[in-house]
């Protein structure tokens, strides 16, 4: 389990660099809010959560979840976070598998203060979604709503908590609010009473910040392999803000609220961005580098104006975390030269990289062979947005064997969008095991003729959904199965294909549990190449 709780100088280093830490967390609403925690149990544990009844595990539905499976314990309750936390917001998804009786109940709860105390949004197979105020056997309903309630079908529960004014939320739409005082502070609950759930997605956001919603559907655990009868909103999103895989399990801030270093020389970038305290590393100028420069956790590496960089080598995000990237030209890295990437991710989790130039010189001569970023060996919650990798033939993996599914399996959940890929003839990504890998509004073309190439392929049973691109001049957009690895799946939607072949699709996807907005493919040429690469944020 990835838990945020936020403590040992965590929240003193947050109030030092709000401003920072406000932009990397990428909350949507008037007023962006820390992540307090978060929990999807895609590492197969429910390390952090106490239990009061019932029989807790996690299992696979779909993806790994924290499912209560008797349906005849009377009260059964999963605890975590703080007792000192206030105002806030707690979201998580829930499935109701079984209910034993009438008037029995699954839902999440927020303020406890001890195991029957808490204010608790509950769905009842008398088909209600109810806000309560629990005190042991008294239960009081702030409000309640009409709601069909069944067995094997996903619902996204949220408490809002702000003073003395409570509010629940079911997919999005908010059912009740009230007034009480009874519980100023206190733990978040998932519970049943005799009834068994699944559980996942778990996250708290502190006050005054609207959570990420996910997109609701009947069958959250596959995506449609048409059109949605109600398209996303096409309001382009912000060139700022951190959207995807990587807002998920507890959010990434990268260096903020640590010191900050300026850089013009690769032996001090690579000792600036050594270990896991908290760091902002500015790099100054195009740095020529023959070594790879390894990366550690909770670091914001970022270039000073249009041409910082890197040329010869790249960087290496090893066994490290909450890593952010940005405003960086990276080229020219040569196979041999550590992993021979740009940038590579090896056993990494929630790391943003964003606006940056990766490339080598298809013209030069030089073989360029490997990656420009490749994402492997179980790395996870991982977002790429608004870069330019070009000019390359193999320009990002996710996931780098077939034999690594052990490893690789439940993991490798990766968002590209508002990315440019030109003349990038393979691997826009090519996936292995990940599902889901969002592939959205990002704009492929190719201007040269290759002997071969293709846009994104799906492998070894991954899942991608491949929503709102432009492709143009893109013999073959989609490939289902790639040399000799087996197919994947692939859904793909709302696309536009500009003088390209037809995509290949297969299957379907893991549902998305973040809130994005989906650009019209028309727009995307124009928005995504006037938005991408360096220069295009402050260094």
């Amino acid at each position: 389990m990835r838990l945020r709780h936020h403590h040992r100088g965590a929240l003193a280093a947050a109030g030092a660099g709000l401003t920072a830490l406000l932009l990397a967390v990428g909350m949507t609403g008037n007023a962006a809010a820390a992540t307090l925690f978060g929990d999807t149990f895609d590492d197969g544990n429910a390390d952090g959560w106490s239990k009061s009844g019932g029989d807790w595990s996690v299992v696979t539905d779909g993806s790994p979840a924290y499912r209560q499976g008797n349906y005849a314990s009377e009260l059964a309750r999963a605890f975590a976070g703080q007792t000192g936390w206030t105002d806030y917001q707690v979201q998580a998804r829930v499935k109701p598998l079984s209910f034993n009786g009438a008037n029995r109940l699954v839902g999440l709860a927020s303020r406890s203060t001890s195991s029957t105390k808490m204010y608790r949004l509950a769905l009842t197979n008398t088909n209600r979604a109810e806000l309560q105020m629990v005190n042991g056997s008294q239960i009081s309903v702030l409000g309640s709503a009409a709601l069909t309630v069944a067995t094997g079908t996903w619902y996204t529960l949220r408490i809002e908590a702000s003073g003395s004014t409570i509010r629940g939320f079911v997919n999005g739409a908010q059912i009740a609010a009230g007034t009480d005082t009874a519980y100023a502070a206190g733990r978040i609950v998932l519970v049943t009473a005799y009834a068994s759930a699944v559980f996942d997605d778990v996250a708290v956001d502190g006050a005054d910040g609207t959570p990420t919603t996910p997109p609701t559907s009947s069958s959250p655990t596959t995506s449609p392999t048409t059109s949605p009868t109600t398209p996303p909103p096409t309001s382009p999103p912000p060139t700022t803000g951190l959207v995807g895989w990587a807002t998920q399990n507890g959010g990434t801030t990268g260096g903020a609220g640590g010191g900050t270093v300026t850089v013009s020389d690769p032996a001090a970038l690579a000792d600036a961005v050594e270990g896991d305290a908290a760091t902002t590393v500015r790099v100054n100028g195009n740095l020529t580098c023959s070594t790879e420069i390894r990366v550690g956790s909770n670091k914001t590496v970022v270039g000073v104006g249009a041409g910082s960089g890197l040329t010869g080598c790249g960087l290496n995000l090893r066994d490290a975390r909450n890593i952010v990237v940005r405003n960086l030209r990276i080229a020219k890295v040569r196979a041999g030269v550590g992993n021979g990437d740009a940038i590579h991710l090896d056993n990494s989790t929630n790391v943003w990289i964003d606006h940056n130039d990766l490339s080598s010189d298809t013209t030069s001569g030089t073989d360029y062979y490997d990656g420009l970023l490749d994402v492997t060996h179980g790395s996870n919650f991982v977002t790429v947005s608004w870069n330019r990798l070009h000019d390359h033939v193999k320009c990002s993996l996710v996931g780098h064997s077939d034999s690594n599914s052990g490893e690789d399996t439940g993991r490798l959940k990766v968002t590209y969008h508002h990315n440019v890929f030109s003349n990038c003839f393979q691997r826009n990504p090519r996936v292995r095991f990940g599902n889901p890998v969002h592939v959205f509004n990002n704009y492929y073309v190719t201007t040269a003729n290759p002997s071969y190439s293709y846009g994104i392929a799906t492998t070894c049973g991954a899942g991608v959904l491949v929503e709102g691109n432009s492709f143009e001049n893109m013999t073959d957009p989609t490939h289902v199965g790639e040399g000799s690895s087996p197919a994947g799946n692939l859904v793909e939607r709302n696309n536009l294909y500009v003088n390209s072949g037809a995509p290949q699709t297969a299957g379907s996807v893991a549902s998305i549990p973040y809130a994005y907005t989906l650009d019209a493919a028309s727009t995307v040429k124009a928005t995504v190449t006037a938005g991408a690469g360096t220069g295009k944020i402050s260094g």
